[in-house]
């Protein structure tokens, strides 16, 4: 990878959906992911291999749903943040300058909780660690991304209380690929 003045730079603003759950469920319900969204950026930086850092507002939402307990039945986790990843990718078909690619990358990221609806924010890690997995789909200026991502820390401060266990999320968004510079 080179990080020259031939490197190929792209900015890349995108929007898109998510669906997050948690790694354990308790004894009386379940997690249930549900639809959330993120809207941000990254810059790409190279050729065929390139490094990508990234930052995104990430609305996501978790539903918990038991029978047998009727006064916590369908309550939703909406947690909101910064996501920051960091991105290693391999163009496997084309480049940043052709009409079509196929990306595969993967990388490791940060998301700093900024609001957790109807629960005390103070009982949440204000950081928490992840790496990700995904492949990415290239038509002339626009893609489209896929990731998994496993969080590498739990969600809760204190999991002595309440052990939600550690996120998983599957991240889909699109953009347009802006080309700043490089041949």
């Amino acid at each position: 990878m080179a990080l020259s003045s031939s490197a190929q730079v792209a900015i890349k603003p995108a929007i898109g959906i998510n669906a997050t759950d948690f790694s354990k469920d308790p004894a009386s319900g379940e997690y249930k992911g549900r639809i959330g969204y993120q809207i941000g950026g990254s810059v790409a930086i190279g050729k065929k291999v390139y490094f990508e850092p990234g930052i995104f507002y990430v609305k996501k939402t978790t539903e918990y749903v038991t029978e047998s307990t009727p006064e916590l039945e369908n309550q939703d986790f909406n947690i909101s943040g910064i996501r920051v990843p960091l991105t290693i990718g391999f163009n496997l078909l084309g480049n940043q300058s052709s009409v079509v690619g196929l990306r595969g990358f993967g990388g490791v990221s940060a998301f700093f909780l900024t609001d957790i609806k109807d629960l005390n924010k103070d009982d949440f890690k204000s950081a928490s660690w992840g790496t990700y997995l995904g492949v990415g789909l290239d038509v002339t200026i626009v893609f489209v991304e896929a990731s998994y991502e496993w969080s590498l820390t739990n969600l809760q401060k204190n999991i002595e209380t309440i052990d939600v266990g550690k996120t998983r999320s599957l991240f889909v968004h699109a953009g347009v690929r802006i080309p700043i510079g490089g041949k």
